[in-house]
């Protein structure tokens, strides 16, 4: 597995189902090529059905739940202008009261509109996709949440992505 694998297994999740490689790697800032080796990894994995069409959810979350923290784990910078992610992204920010004492986590972006410690993002174009499409946003957020969070952090972006994750979720 390699990190843009797990954006490609959240892109495809919140896709459409009439999705194409090509949609998927715009959106991510990937090659089709990459897009096609991550989705061969992902079955090999069984995180995706061997059609390559269809997210096994429940096993998916069960990696991103014991497996994500370990294999890609956040990796803290310094202090730097950014994109909120984690715990500070709106997403999670709405069930925290940790940024009201000014603790932040961003992904560095030149443009962005925040300042706190840094953490690698999950592969080096995930902030442009996420700024492109704000519902991957807050998957990033929420995967970042798992990545970095304690234990209540973890538990709030777990609910959330299994919310995400409902077929029946708009």
């Amino acid at each position: 597995m390699r990190p843009q694998d797990i954006a490609v297994l959240l892109k495809i999740v919140v896709s459409p189902s009439n999705w194409m490689n090509k949609d998927i790697a715009e959106a991510l800032f990937l090659s089709p090529a990459e897009v096609s080796y991550s989705l061969q990894r992902s079955a090999l994995a069984e995180l995706i059905d061997h059609s390559k069409r269809k997210v096994m959810r429940k096993t998916f979350l069960e990696f991103i739940q014991y497996g994500l923290p370990h294999v890609f784990p956040a990796i803290k910078g310094s202090i730097a202008i950014g994109v909120p992610t984690a715990f500070s992204s709106p997403v999670m920010s709405r069930y925290l009261m940790t940024n009201q004492s000014g603790e932040m986590v961003v992904w560095p972006y030149a443009e962005g509109q925040a300042r706190g410690e840094s953490i690698t993002p999950l592969y080096p174009n995930a902030v442009k996709a996420a700024l492109k499409d704000p519902e991957l946003h807050e998957l990033f957020a929420l995967v970042d949440a798992m990545r970095l969070g304690k234990v209540r952090e973890k538990e709030i972006a777990l609910k959330l992505l299994k919310e995400k994750f409902s077929p029946h979720h708009a």
